[in-house]
């Protein structure tokens, strides 16, 4: 494996700290490396050699999703990632003619098409990052260290660098100087806490509470255990009467990773039957016939995500110099659209762009949240738009939205018929184009022809389906 090219073609700063190896850490720090002359990335957790799950992310052992944008954006940043990823087992695959998505009724009118898509467990993922981070020359990776505060000018308007909990007991702790902190330590981040301690106060807060459960289990993955032609299978409710749904992916080792999931606490059961009954509910069968016959693996895993979360750093009227907070702990979404590594590299990207144009890090922050907050701003839309089709999520609904869900609602359906909407709506859950292309002239006759044609002839795109009975 060759050495990230680090040709520093803009130095804005000597050295810069970076809390967490997530993957928002792991990409902020390769950004970060082509400005600084030095940087540290701290994590709490001691980071396993090996393709692992590790204490510090829970969700690794459910299904991930690499949007074609991010892996894009990857790719640009770690040139061969994604082949990397391919030669160790990770399917590489034709989203559209791939994936056998079943919503509303109906199964997604599959063609073949240029968006690709790929398959793999959220631990090789995160080993080959810190790989490829760890051989950059001037990245220096801190592991099973804890931070305990910010370290600040005397008048708090910079971060000067970070607080470093000692690891004898009793012992004094001690400041790492930096010229910037950034912090990608995920949901649980403390930078409200640090920022108010510091006078600065809190950042606003946007919560929508659905309490999504998610129960996980790895199977041995053969030729035939789905549907010929078909790679995934995704299974999504038709809101707001079903809440539960589930996905399939292949994985390195010839895998499938299964992962079922339930909105308001209606949750997968972890116990073998508890487990296939719930995936014998679904709307589609597909997945029930899958793991009522394929060779479990593992055992369960459960995951619970209360909300989507989203902390509004750039409303702050003051922040500090010196100090970016990234990934998860600004923004945190429903994991069921698989929208969050996606949405940190087009954060790192922005970041990339901010200080390429920079001369000092002053004014940094403002710069870069005023690009960063596009992304979070669609993803953040398109999300809990779907999460408020339900009548009990929690939160502050935006007056469009059930407009905006009527319209999204015709789209689906039309994407069961028409292969120009389901490739647009493809473009747009990818983030390869805005939500605006769904409103194009063309697109909208599409969408308002195909519902007519559904409205006349409701059964006619439905395919047969039909639930396998397990052989003994």
């Amino acid at each position: 494996m060759s050495e990230v090219n680090n040709s520093m073609t803009n130095t804005v700063g000597k050295h810069a700290v970076v809390i967490g190896a997530s993957v928002a850490g792991m990409l902020a720090a390769r950004v970060l490396s082509e400005h600084f002359d030095h940087v540290t990335l701290i994590e709490r957790d001691v980071l396993p050699d090996e393709v692992k799950s590790r204490k510090g992310v829970p969700q690794a052992q459910h299904a991930h999703a690499i949007l074609a944008k991010g892996m894009e954006t990857m790719g640009n940043l770690f040139p061969g990632l994604m082949k990397e990823l391919e030669n160790d087992g990770a399917v590489v695959m034709d989203f559209a003619s791939t994936v056998r998505w079943f919503h509303y009724g109906s199964y997604k009118a599959a063609f073949q098409g240029t968006v690709s898509s790929i398959g793999e467990s959220r631990p090789l993922l995160d080993s080959k990052l810190r790989a490829r981070v760890a051989a950059i020359p001037n990245v220096e990776i801190k592991q099973a260290c804890s931070i305990n505060g910010l370290a600040t000018s005397a008048d708090h308007s910079r971060i000067t660098g970070v607080i470093l909990q000692s690891d004898a007991p009793g012992g004094k702790d001690t400041v790492l100087n930096a010229d910037i902190v950034v912090d990608a330590s995920g949901r649980g981040s403390r930078s409200p806490q640090w920022l108010d301690g510091l006078g600065y106060g809190k950042p606003e807060e946007s919560e929508v509470r659905v309490n999504v459960g998610y129960t996980s289990r790895v199977y041995r993955r053969k030729a035939g255990d789905v549907p010929a032609g078909s790679s995934v299978l995704y299974v999504l409710p038709a809101a707001p009467v079903e809440k539960r749904g589930g996905v399939v992916i292949p994985i390195e080792g010839d895998r499938w990773l299964v992962t079922l999931f339930g909105y308001f606490n209606d949750h997968a059961p972890t116990d073998d039957k508890g487990f296939c009954e719930f995936a014998r509910s679904l709307a589609s069968p597909d997945i029930y016939n899958l793991v009522s016959q394929a060779e479990p693996l593992s055992e369960c895993a459960v995951y619970k995500v209360p909300s989507s979360l989203r902390r509004h750093y750039e409303k702050m009227n003051h922040f500090p110099e010196g100090y970016l907070v990234m990934g998860d702990a600004v923004c945190s979404f429903n994991p069921i659209f698989g929208q969050g590594m996606t949405v940190a590299s087009r954060e790192a990207n922005a970041l990339g762009n901010v200080l390429k144009t920079r001369r000092s890090l002053s004014g940094l922050s403002r710069a870069f949240y005023k690009q960063a907050v596009q992304t979070i701003n669609t993803a953040w839309m398109l999300a809990t738009g779907e999460d408020f089709r339900y009548p009990e999520t929690e939160g502050v609904k935006p007056f469009y939205t059930n407009l905006l869900n009527k319209y999204t609602l015709a789209v689906h359906h039309a994407s069961a018929r028409d292969t120009r909407v389901y490739g647009a709506f493809i473009d747009v859950m990818n983030m390869l184009k805005p939500p605006t292309v769904l409103f194009a002239p063309d697109i909208v006759w599409r969408v308002l022809r195909a519902n007519k044609a559904t409205q006349q002839q409701p059964e006619t795109n439905r395919q047969p389906v039909t639930i396998t009975t397990p052989a003994r």
